[in-house]
């Protein structure tokens, strides 16, 4: 019998190696000791020289320096099963991430934890087997891709308490620097697919433009993630920003897209099985491993419709619990989603409280960031020069109210004014609004805010709202005093960027003077775009922008199905776009019929935005077509005239805009143009 484990005469090249190299034995809070026991950890891998608990403190304290006694997996055994990806970046460090496994399932933690043993406990083999043999693992940046010049490089180990992934921070990089990474298995050639990543600029840094690609809601059954491998192929942007809805955990699967496991999703096995499946489609892998990203959550990270104290199909009743959870609790469910989510997605470290908020530990940040005792979070700020700051936030499992249920609309509707409502908990709503402040007073030129749902005014009573409930509660529109509140932090008081006086004289109801805000959306499946309106508090025109406070972006669906139907014609499509622009005066345009994602290139002078659509997600493949452009010029808080240029490809445009219905459809991979005739874009259940 070969043995499968590499000999001791190889534990010296592995000595440099480190347990805590590896963030993922860390905990995603720091204040809760959710992560894993690493004083359990080493003695099982050989190792006896710890103190404290990985997580546990902050100060925490620990030794590494010796190799574990325990046998190695063998380099032949082990594959990098899901490619490479990078996340998080700073000016002068990123998050790198990959895994390395002798095979490609997942750890099978599938039963609820009970009793006084730790939350996720790793040493019982009624919930779950752990492998005695751990695997090394190193890491290089190199700033060519031949990867001879490596500026930053490390060891680091994994096992299958962390479902065999990986994730290191690498260090002492360049602002505003394109940099090559790779991973092997420590002493042997077995290696990683290169990947590829960028630091952001220094914060004074000035900078020309960045590109970024903003995207939302992949569902993995219907249909390919084409508009991912669209962007890699490209090459067009320098970051991805994912808004949310990166997975589903419902049990919905095709034929020709099944989904691991079966069924809705509830512990810990599950979730990382689902992430692991997720990953398997090519243009998702390709984008990971080209760009950057930065990301968030929306709700089927978890679950559908959530909130502080459960989802639409699972709360904290008896009956929710035997029924719809499996024996899962709320909580359970939340911290089984959370824990996958940190391990298999490149996202720094965070410093959660009980309500799942979360900030950056100030040990993992660099000298660029330190600017005051709170430091980033899940809902978190990224600095990208001086030309503009990323505010990421969480308006769904961070201390939110109710949302709609599906049984109780009506009862949300009667709440929507309630200023005790809100969307971020009072926490993250201060946090927020110090971070506009605090961006506008650095002097950035934008500020970007990632909000998971649709910011503006939407009037649905046309599409599924009702004369009694017009409004879409699940959205900013259920939770009016927050939406307020964010509105009165951007209004301007004295006005002093302004140079018109007529334009300071309308000003004097505002608050703080921050104009260049652009808020940006997924979660509807929909393409809107609108100007920001506090609609009580200004005379808005429709036809000029005037009394605009800033735009919103909001794209469509990776691959979920259009809410308009997914059997719906482009003619149908776009006779709902249109009765919605009818009922909203500030929805510029608005398009259902495509799958797809947007680009922004953001410069001193003005944002450029790019709309593309998916033709068909039936296959993997390079198509799209170009929807719209949309032009935002500094210091105007409105979308230029006229709005796209006057013309559209689909959709419905404001002011008797031109829509095309041209099909010219551009092929990513060839380069090729043509007139595409699909009449169904996403994956058919029925067939």
């Amino acid at each position: 019998m070969v043995s499968a484990l590499v000999t001791l005469c190889s534990f010296a090249a592995l000595a440099a190696a480190d347990w805590t190299g590896n963030i993922n034995y860390g905990s995603p809070s720091l204040s809760h000791n959710l992560g894993l026991s690493m004083k359990k950890v080493m003695k099982r891998h050989g190792h006896s020289d710890w103190s404290g608990s990985y997580g546990d403190s902050k100060d925490a304290s620990y030794s590494s320096g010796d190799a574990p006694t325990a046998d190695f997996m063998e380099a032949s055994m082990l594959n990098f099963t899901h490619g490479v990806a990078s996340g998080d970046p700073y000016p002068d460090s990123v998050i790198l991430w990959t895994r390395a496994s002798p095979n490609f399932d997942n750890n099978k933690s599938n039963a609820t934890v009970r009793g006084t043993v730790p939350l996720y406990n790793h040493e019982l083999l009624e919930y779950v087997y752990t492998s005695t043999s751990p695997v090394c693992v190193s890491y290089a940046v190199s700033t060519d891709r031949n990867m001879s010049n490596v500026v930053s490089s490390g060891r680091a180990y994994t096992s299958s308490d962390i479902d065999y992934t990986v994730k290191v921070e690498a260090k002492g990089l360049k602002p505003w620097t394109q940099y090559y990474y790779q991973f092997s298995i420590c002493g042997s050639d077995n290696k990683s697919p290169l990947g590829r990543t960028k630091t952001t600029p220094w914060r004074h840094q000035d900078v020309d433009e960045v590109s970024v690609a903003v995207y939302s809601c992949s569902n993995f059954p219907y249909g390919f993630f084409n508009a991912y491998g669209n962007v890699a192929r490209k090459d067009s942007v320098d970051y991805v920003i994912h808004l949310g809805d990166y997975i589903y955990e419902y049990s919905t699967s095709s034929d020709s897209r099944p989904v691991e496991p079966q069924r809705e999703i509830f512990t810990l096995y599950d979730y990382r099985r689902r992430i692991a499946t997720y990953r398997t489609d090519q243009d998702l892998a390709l984008s990971h491993q080209q760009f950057a990203w930065i990301t968030t959550w929306d709700d089927h990270e978890i679950a559908n419709n959530g909130y502080r104290d459960g989802f639409s199909g699972l709360n904290n009743t008896e009956d929710s619990f035997e029924e719809d959870g499996m024996g899962v609790s709320v909580d359970q469910r939340k911290m089984n989603a959370v824990r996958a989510y940190f391990e298999w997605m490149p996202i720094r470290q965070v410093d959660m409280d009980n309500n799942l908020s979360s900030a950056l530990q100030p040990a993992m940040l660099g000298k660029w960031h330190r600017t005051d005792k709170i430091f980033c979070r899940i809902w978190r700020s990224f600095q990208f020069g001086s030309l503009f700051d990323l505010i990421m936030l969480d308006t769904r499992n961070y201390d939110r109210s109710i949302t709609t249920l599906g049984w109780n609309t009506h009862y949300i509707t009667e709440l929507l004014n309630h200023a005790s409502r809100t969307l971020m908990g009072s926490l993250q709503e201060n946090w927020f609004y110090n971070q506009l402040v605090k961006s506008f007073r650095r002097g950035a030129t934008w500020r970007l805010i990632g909000s998971q749902i649709v910011f503006s005014r939407v009037n649905i009573t046309t599409w599924f709202g009702s004369e009694e409930d017009p409004y879409n509660a699940d959205a900013w529109d259920g939770y009016m005093a927050n939406k307020n509140r964010t509105l009165k932090t951007m209004w301007v008081k004295a006005a002093p960027r302004f140079k018109y006086r007529k334009c300071a004289n309308d000003a004097k109801r505002y608050d703080h003077g921050i104009d260049n805000n652009i808020m940006l959306a997924g979660d509807s499946h929909l393409n809107w775009v609108s100007d920001l309106v506090w609609l009580d508090h200004s005379n808005y025109s429709s036809q000029t922008g005037s009394g605009a406070v800033g735009v919103e972006f909001a794209g469509a669906a990776v691959s979920s199905s259009s809410p308009f139907g997914a059997d719906s014609t482009i003619a149908e499509c776009n006779n709902q776009s249109r009765l919605l622009l009818r009922d909203n005066e500030e929805l510029q345009w608005q398009e259902g019929y495509y799958r797809g994602y947007y680009q922004l290139h953001i410069s001193p002078q003005e944002v450029n935005a790019e709309y593309f659509g998916v033709p068909s997600l039936l296959t993997r493949n390079g198509y799209e077509v170009s929807l719209a452009n949309f032009t935002v010029e500094k210091g105007a808080n409105r979308l230029s005239r006229p709005v796209a240029g006057g013309s559209v490809e689909n959709g419905a445009l404001q002011n008797d805009g031109n829509v095309l219905m041209s099909n010219i459809t551009h092929d990513t991979e060839t380069g090729e143009w043509f007139v595409h005739d699909f009449s169904r874009v996403t994956i058919d259940f029925t067939s």
